[in-house]
């Protein structure tokens, strides 16, 4: 994907396709997930190198991404908590708390990412 734009998008992690929501500009990484009460899939910000978790309403799994999309670290995080940033983070993954566990996304894993050709208008 050359250039990032907000909308549909699809996360493969090993054998398995996640729903994702591609946020790329900066008023919808700095809304996130914030206000919301779950979310289907995943949330990529793009750029992003760190992230909060303060009007949250649930606990959200963090994976931080490399440039080409290497998993550099996973946490879960906890309502009203400040992330640090990481170093040679680009991209940052969140989703439901004990998801990124289910999908076997650990440091180290390559993901891809890609527009969402079916949701697309």
């Amino acid at each position: 994907m050359a250039r990032w734009e907000n909308g549909p998008g699809i996360l493969h992690v090993t054998d398995a396709a996640i729903p994702l929501e591609i946020a790329a500009s900066y008023r919808a990484r700095t809304r996130g997930l914030s206000g919301r009460d779950g979310v289907e899939g995943a949330l990529l910000l793009t750029p992003a190198s760190g992230v909060h978790t303060f009007r949250m309403r649930f606990a959200i799994d963090v994976a931080y991404l490399s440039r080409d999309f290497t998993v550099l670290a996973v946490r879960t995080m906890p309502p009203g908590r400040m992330g640090l940033p990481r170093l040679r983070a680009r991209h940052v993954l969140e989703a439901e708390a004990g998801a990124m566990a289910r999908w076997g996304l650990l440091p180290g894993l390559r993901v891809m990412v890609g527009p969402d050709r079916r949701r697309l208008g």
